[in-house]
């Protein structure tokens, strides 16, 4: 019967993963209410969490043979990383049955996304197949606080997004040093919101650095192999 005892299961970076979609349902709730500065920090916190989940697995060499860690954060991405922002998008904009329609995509994409990497996440060590999912919330989240925010560019950038997720393009895991940077300006963009958006402003530069150059890269390597 110990097999059957959720403590079993249950271990350190499980916790955080908790607190990942914990921070995503609050985000939600603030969605609903018509907080949607409270919402977008509190998916950057989810963000933060999702991130310490995985270090702390690889620190403690996690070896989660049963899938048990891998299912609790995939449930837990689904909920901060695409209910939130697809409520969030459906919420913020006016274009009715198309942001239903891009709101379904978000959800959609990112269950594909997640379920391909619980099937692939031995085979591939050394990239993501496809945008990972937090990216979502940092985009959304970030460009409604950089304080340029539009029904159109949300509309058109998300829907890039979500197909990213579903793509074959590798992407570079982020290193230690680089996660560190990127947790503070997470931080510091959570601390501030609206009241200074340079943070938020530098935020969704980098996210959509990060999501263009590896495209921009297999674009160059198509030309030259056509040549």
């Amino acid at each position: 019967m110990r097999e059957y005892k959720i403590q079993y299961y249950i271990e350190v970076p499980d916790l955080f993963s908790i607190m990942n979609a914990s921070f995503g349902f609050l985000s939600i709730i603030m969605i609903l209410e018509g907080g949607m500065e409270a919402a977008c920090q509190l998916m950057l916190l989810a963000v933060i969490f999702d991130s310490i989940d995985g270090w702390i697995a690889r620190k403690i060499k996690r070896r989660d043979d049963k899938g048990f860690g891998m299912n609790v954060d995939s449930l837990s991405d689904i909920t901060s990383f695409g209910l939130a922002p697809a409520l969030f998008v459906y919420s913020t904009t006016s274009f009715r049955y198309i942001n239903i329609l891009v709101g379904l995509l978000i959800m959609t994409c990112g269950i594909l996304r997640l379920s391909r990497f619980n099937v692939i996440a031995s085979a591939k060590k050394s990239t993501f197949i496809g945008l990972p999912i937090p990216a979502m919330a940092v985009v959304v989240s970030s460009l409604y606080l950089s304080g340029i925010f539009n029904e159109h560019i949300i509309l058109i950038t998300v829907t890039i997004v979500s197909l990213m997720m579903i793509s074959s393009i590798e992407y570079p895991k982020i290193n230690t040093k680089n996660g560190a940077i990127v947790i503070i300006l997470l931080i510091l963009t959570i601390f501030t919101g609206l009241k200074l958006k340079i943070f938020a402003i530098v935020l969704f530069i980098l996210i959509i650095a990060y999501i263009l150059t590896p495209i921009i890269l297999k674009i160059k390597i198509g030309i030259k192999n056509d040549r």
